[in-house]
């Protein structure tokens, strides 16, 4: 089972709670939400300065508004009294109303996560210090106090100044990883870390022939018939030892046991290539944020390491196990569960987190789409013409034929009626500088009047190319004559010709796996991801 899900997770929570009949089947749900903040998370793309589009994407944009919410209490009322009258009680109260919001948004969606975790099952929620409190409280609530297991903290950056913005304290550099379990009966692998170089110097002081570094210890037994420690002479020194006498022989025979002075008590050789290392407690520093110059870098402002999650598959799972994360963003925790040989579920209620996680997963693990399906999108023509023609869903037709059916497609945001353009994709052309193909989408109707409008808008906005994209009974030969009519886009340096405006049809780029015939320079809406030399991927700028 590895499923991506397009869609609001609350949506895809309630069909799979339907699916497997209120009874828990997933190991692991890691899920780092948009914080309770004014900043704009889920953006996906840097800024591309075109002067009528902005390249970025909101998800959540009124999902926890002022007055939905509302609605959300009254069915958390029905499910779980306590969960409401706590979130009524801070209604009720002087906490602001977009605290309430976001909290009672969160909590009829952890409620139905903890419903679809097997009992053996573990919970991570990744959030700020401003929330933590108070979703601690939530997730008390729904998993019990009593499983609870760890506030974790982990250093999210470095040097961080607040004071420069007006706000007075001291800089914040943590968010705080709140992890819970369903019961005591759950799997946890402990974690181990590197020594500290200093602890090393001082405790692993000695090295044998080979270089080897090791510390003594001892191998002495406390005393007494009641500990069950056997009393003998062993290299002349009368003790209770730890070891039966064929034991404690063996191990001088190995070379394990060592008296550095005739009458000292003889010590164990510990090597400290032997030791796990030093088990990993519940501050996180020893992984670092992600910089820009980082290959795994990808773009996505709260883009987390791929290490981090790692961390904490390994520390809750075993390999074939599930893991799920319902905001999965960019697709680190896919990323990371692919990796480690685990199961998953992405769910996101972009059209460009899923496509993105598409695009991250093909280049990081070539073959890796015969192993994953797509929920939420058209598969056929059928359901692409009932997306198009759906109440209010012509927006999002749009969406899915620019951000996920045209390779790089970018949305243009500010796009609101007929007359200009729906989306884009850029290039750099032969001498480095940016050329951008604009994108116009019908759902409706059209005729040639509608493509020499937007060959028109092409030619006004000095666009390279122009990608009209229709359904195939839509086109008419008139548009066909107009299309090779248009004149071409010619690069310098290669030569090749391009037709300026081309007619894409949903049937090309669906069924047929088209798309635009472009010069084969670098595409510059996106950073892709690189293979290593293992073949394994490591993540390109962008994701």
């Amino acid at each position: 089972m590895n499923h991506l899900y397009f869609g609001d997770c609350l949506d895809i929570l309630l069909e799979l709670d339907r699916e497997h009949n209120g009874k828990g089947f997933i190991d692991l749900i890691y899920i780092d939400p948009p914080f309770n903040s004014k900043r704009n998370y889920n953006v996906l793309f840097e800024s591309i300065d075109l002067k009528d589009a902005t390249a970025q994407k909101q998800a959540f944009a009124d999902t926890w508004s002022n007055y939905e919410y509302l609605d959300t209490l009254n069915q958390i009322s029905a499910i779980d009294k306590d969960l409401h009258h706590f979130l009524q009680a801070l209604n009720d109260i002087r906490i602001s109303d977009s605290a309430v919001a976001y909290l009672t948004t969160m909590s009829i969606r952890i409620y139905y996560m903890h419903k679809l975790l097997k009992d053996t099952g573990s919970f991570y929620l990744h959030c700020d210090p401003t929330m933590s409190h108070y979703l601690k409280l939530v997730c008390d609530l729904i998993f019990g106090e009593k499983n609870f297991r760890n506030e974790i903290t982990w250093k999210r950056t470095g040097a961080h100044s607040d004071a420069k913005q007006g706000r007075i304290g001291f800089g914040n550099v943590v968010d705080i990883i709140l992890f819970y379990t369903m019961s005591e009966k759950v799997t946890f692998n402990p974690q181990y870390l590197e020594h500290d170089e200093r602890y090393v110097e001082s405790t692993y002081k000695y090295k044998d022939a080979n270089g080897r570094r090791y510390r003594l210890d001892n191998l002495t037994g406390p005393g007494g018939a009641a500990k069950g420690n056997p009393f003998y002479e062993f290299l002349g020194v009368k003790r209770y030892w730890r070891y039966s006498k064929e034991k404690m022989q063996k191990l001088f025979e190995e070379g394990r046991i060592i008296q550095t002075k005739a009458g000292n008590v003889p010590a164990y050789k510990r090597y400290l290539d032997e030791s796990k290392g030093v088990e990993a407690n519940n501050i996180w520093i020893d992984i670092p944020p992600l910089q820009f110059s980082d290959a795994e870098k990808l773009g996505y402002p709260t883009q987390k390491p791929v290490a981090l999650l790692e961390r904490i598959i390994k520390a809750s799972t075993n390999e074939g196990d599930l893991v799920a994360d319902f905001f999965c963003g960019c697709g680190t925790t896919i990323d990371a569960a692919e990796g480690l040989n685990r199961k998953w579920i992405g769910a996101d209620i972009s059209h460009l987190a899923i496509a993105l996680i598409d695009k991250r997963l093909k280049k990081r693990y070539p073959g890796s789409q015969h192993k994953y399906t797509i929920k939420g999108f058209p598969k056929d023509i059928e359901s692409a013409h009932a997306l198009a023609e759906a109440k209010g869903g012509r927006m999002d037709f749009q969406e899915w034929v620019i951000e996920y059916l045209l390779d790089d497609g970018v949305l243009n945001q500010k796009k609101t009626s007929d007359g200009g353009w729906d989306g884009y994709i850029t290039f750099d052309n032969e001498e480095s500088k940016k050329e951008f193909v604009l994108i116009e989408v019908k759902s409706g109707n059209v005729n040639v009047k509608n493509l020499r409008e937007f060959e028109q808008v092409v030619t006004k906005e000095k666009a390279a190319l122009g990608i009209f994209v229709c359904f195939e009974e839509q086109v008419t030969t008139p548009m066909r004559k107009l299309e090779k009519e248009s004149g071409s886009y010619n690069p310098k340096l290669f030569g090749n010709r391009y037709p300026k405006i081309q007619i894409l049809t949903i049937e090309d780029l669906l069924l047929n796996h088209k798309q635009p015939l472009m010069p084969k320079f670098e595409k510059t809406t996106f950073k892709s991801a690189q293979k290593n030399k293992e073949g394994k991927g490591t993540m390109g700028m962008f994701d």
